[in-house]
């Protein structure tokens, strides 16, 4: 083998073997990366009582709303004074599929501190979203982006998932990619929307 041929062998090689840790890594974080699922009418008994703002989004939870831009201008500014988490994601997009598992959980462990609402960004039809969420469902409702404009307008950004943290003065910290473990997004709720 000559020597080119050897240095590619070896770069090969290092390849493969930074996908398998990242592969072993991910595996072994699935307590908190792929928490099980819970059924709607369990998200809504463990969110019971909370406050009636914060209530009325776990009363349309895993719901596509309609309206747009001024529909989600129009929530968030009647939870002004919350703290606010907002994600963007689409049914097509599998890191968003990925860490929607981590959301599910953390809307439930901190919604009735925490406004939770989704942005489904670019889904050519509301049915895609729709059959996504109820394999999945989630305790908040989303609102129907399919062109990708509120998306962009809310979070700053095309891609997807972003999320975004508004405080409860209004404070925004974007959040670009997949929250894969659940004690990071529960750390940067705390950090972001709850603690200032």
């Amino acid at each position: 083998m000559t020597l080119k041929g050897m240095s590619i062998a070896t770069a090969g090689l290092a390849i493969l073997i930074l996908i398998v840790v990242g592969l072993l890594q991910l595996r072994g974080s699935s307590p908190t990366s792929a928490p099980s699922k819970l059924t709607l009418a369990q998200m809504r008994a463990r969110l019971a009582g909370s406050p009636a703002p914060l209530a009325a989004l776990h009363a349309q939870g895993s719901q596509i709303l309609s309206g747009g831009l001024p529909a989600l201008r129009a929530r968030l500014a009647a939870l002004r004074g919350r703290p606010v988490v907002i994600n963007k994601w689409a049914s097509w997009c599998e890191p968003c599929r990925a860490e929607f598992g981590v959301f599910q959980r953390v809307s439930v462990s901190l919604g009735r501190e925490v406004a939770f609402v989704g942005i489904d960004s670019g889904d050519t039809s509301r049915s895609d979203a729709l059959a996504f969420l109820r394999s999945f469902p989630v305790s908040y409702p989303s609102y129907y982006d399919h062109d990708g404009a509120a998306g962009l307008a809310v979070t700053d950004s095309t891609f997807t998932p972003v999320t975004v943290f508004d405080d409860r003065r209004g404070r925004q910290f974007i959040h670009q990619g997949p929250y894969l473990n659940v004690a990071k997004l529960e750390a940067d709720v705390r950090r972001y929307a709850l603690e200032n």
